[in-house]
C-alpha cells in the first residue's frame, strides 16, 4: 500500500504545486507593476475561488465514485459518472463566465470599496471569465485520469498548462517577444490561453485506446440511478464547500476593508500558504483514492488500516510543511515588493500560517480525503458551518469592525478554523462511519444486512 500511496502522492503534490505556482507568478509579476495591480487581481481572483468551490465538490464526488468503481474495474459506470458531471460543469462554468464578463464591477464591489481596485479588477475579470468554463471541464477529465491509474499523465498535463501560463504571463504582462505590454489584462489572457491548451490535451487523452470517454447521448438526457446516488453523497460536499468557501471569502471581504497594505500582505501570505500546503493536499487526494479503491473492492478492514496510516502521515506532513514555511519566511520577506507596513503584516501572517498548516493537513486527509472516500460527506458540512460561521467569522468581524483591532489580531482570529475543528474530527474518525462501499454491491449489502448486534458482526457501518 505504501508504495502505491507514494506513487499517487508525489505526482498529485507536484500537480497541486504547479497550479499554485500560477498564482505565485501572477503576484510576482503584477507586483512588479505596482501594489494596486497585485491587490486588485488578488481580490478579483476570489471569483475564481468561489467557482472552484463548486468544482472541488464535483471533483470530490467524481473521485469518490471513480475510485470505488475502479477498485472493482467497472469502466462503464465511470464513463457514466464522467458524462453527467461534465454536463453539470458546463452549466456552472457558463454561469460564472457570464457573470465575470457582463457584471465585473458588481462582483468587485463585494470584496472592496476602493474605486481604483474595483476598476483594475473588473478589467481582469472581463478577460479571464472564459477560463472558468475551460478549466472546469479539464479538472473533471484530470480527476478521472488520477483515479484510473494515470496520475502521472494528469500531473504532466497540469504541469504543462502551468508552464504555458507562466511563459504567456511574462510575454503578455510585460510585452516580451514583440507582444504588446497588456499588464493585468495580459495575465488574464494568459490564463485563458493556457487553460484552453490544457483542456484540448486532456480531452484527447480520453480518446486513447485505454482512455475513458463520455458515455452515449442517453447519459446526458436522463437522470439515472447512479446519478441520483452520486448527488446523494455529493450534495453535502457541495454544501460544505460553499459554506467553507463562503466563510473564506468573508475573510477576504474583512481583510479587503482593512486597507491596501493588509490586502497586499494577505495576498502574499495566501499564495505562499497555497504553495506549501500542496503536499498536504496531495496526501489527502491520494489517501482518498487508496481508501476508495479498497472500499470499492469490498476490503473494509484494509481500508481502516490504510486510514490509520494516512492520519499519522498527515500529522507529520503538517508539521513539516509548517516548519518549511517558517524557514522560508526570511526569503519571502526579502523578495516581497510591498510597503514597510505591509511587510510587518506579512511577517506575522507567515508565522500564523505555519500552525494553520498542521490543522489543514489533518483536515485535508480526514474530511477531504478519508471521509469522502466512503461517502461520509455530511460531517464536513456540519463541522465547517459551526467552526466558520459561529466562531471565526463572528470573532473576526467583531475584532475588525467593532473593536477596531489591529490587522494582526484580526488575521490570527480568522486562521483559527482548522485548529478549532480538530477534536471533533478525531472523534468522528474513530466512529468509522466512512468505512462504506458505495458501489451497487455495497448498497445491496447494506440494505440486506441485519440490524443490531448481528450487523456489527458483518463489519459494516451505519450510513
Amino acid at each position: 500500500m505504501k508504495k502505491h500511496l507514494w506513487e499517487l502522492i508525489l505526482p498529485i503534490t507536484f500537480q497541486q504545486f504547479m497550479l499554485a505556482l500560477v498564482g505565485a507568478s501572477d503576484a510576482l509579476m503584477l507586483g512588479k507593476l505596482n501594489q494596486d495591480a497585485l491587490s486588485a487581481v488578488s481580490l478579483a481572483s476570489q471569483v475564481a475561488f468561489v467557482f472552484n468551490l463548486f468544482m472541488t465538490a464535483l471533483v470530490i464526488g467524481t473521485s469518490m465514485f471513480a475510485a470505488q468503481y475502479w477498485g472493482k474495474q467497472d469502466r462503464e459506470s465511470i464513463r457514466e459518472v464522467l458524462s453527467f458531471v461534465i454536463r453539470t460543469t458546463l452549466a456552472v462554468g457558463l454561469l460564472f463566465c457570464l457573470g465575470a464578463v457582463l457584471v465585473p464591477d458588481a462582483l468587485m464591489r463585494i470584496f472592496t470599496n476602493d474605486a481604483k481596485l474595483i476598476g483594475l479588477g473588473a478589467g481582469y475579470l472581463k478577460v479571464v471569465g472564459v477560463s472558468y468554463l475551460l478549466s472546469g471541464i479539464s479538472q473533471i477529465y484530470l480527476c478521472i485520469l488520477k483515479n484510473t491509474g494515470h496520475a502521472g499523465k494528469s500531473m504532466l498535463i497540469s504541469s504543462a498548462t502551468v508552464v504555458w501560463n507562466l511563459a504567456l504571463n511574462a510575454v503578455l504582462i510585460f510585452g516580451f517577444c514583440g507582444a504588446p505590454a497588456m499588464g493585468i489584462a495580459g495575465a488574464a489572457l494568459a490564463t485563458v490561453l493556457a487553460n484552453a491548451a490544457g483542456l484540448v490535451w486532456a480531452v484527447l487523452e480520453s480518446f486513447r485506446e485505454d482512455g475513458l470517454r463520455l458515455a452515449g447521448v442517453s447519459a446526458w438526457l436522463r437522470v439515472s440511478k447512479l446519478e441520483r446516488r452520486f448527488w446523494r453523497y455529493t450534495a453535502p460536499v457541495m454544501a460544505n464547500e460553499l459554506i467553507w468557501g463562503g466563510g473564506f471569502t468573508m475573510y477576504s471581504v474583512i481583510m479587503g476593508h482593512l486597507g491596501t497594505d493588509a490586502v497586499a500582505a494577505n495576498s502574499i501570505a495566501n499564495i505562499m500558504k497555497n504553495l506549501v500546503v500542496c503536499f498536504c493536499i496531495g496526501m489527502g487526494n491520494a489517501g482518498s483514492i487508496v481508501v476508495g479503491n479498497a472500499l470499492g473492492a469490498g476490503e473494509l478492514g484494509k481500508a481502516k488500516e490504510e486510514g490509520a496510516y494516512l492520519c499519522r502521515l498527515s500529522v507529520i506532513g503538517g508539521i513539516l510543511t509548517g516548519a518549511l514555511l517558517l524557514a522560508l519566511s526570511p526569503l519571502i520577506l526579502s523578495f516581497a515588493d510591498i510597503s514597510v507596513q505591509a511587510r510587518e503584516y506579512l511577517k506575522f501572517m507567515l508565522l500564523v500560517s505555519s500552525y494553520y498548516l498542521v490543522g489543514k493537513s489533518v483536515n485535508s486527509m480526514t474530511i477531504g480525503g478519508i471521509f469522502c472516500a466512503g461517502g461520509d460527506s455530511r460531517f464536513g458540512l456540519c463541522c465547517d458551518a459551526v467552526t466558520l460561521w459561529c466562531v471565526t467569522i463572528p470573532a473576526g468581524m467583531i475584532a475588525a469592525f467593532v473593536c477596531k483591532a489591529p490587522v494582526p489580531v484580526v488575521y490570527f482570529l480568522l486562521n483559527l478554523d482548522e485548529i478549532v475543528k480538530l477534536p471533533a474530527v478525531y472523534r468522528h474518525y474513530k466512529k468509522y462511519r466512512w468505512v462504506r462501499n458505495l458501489t451497487e454491491e455495497g448498497e445491496r449489502a447494506r440494505s440486506t444486512a441485519p440490524t443490531g448486534p448481528a450487523r456489527a458482526e458483518t463489519g459494516m457501518c451505519e450510513p
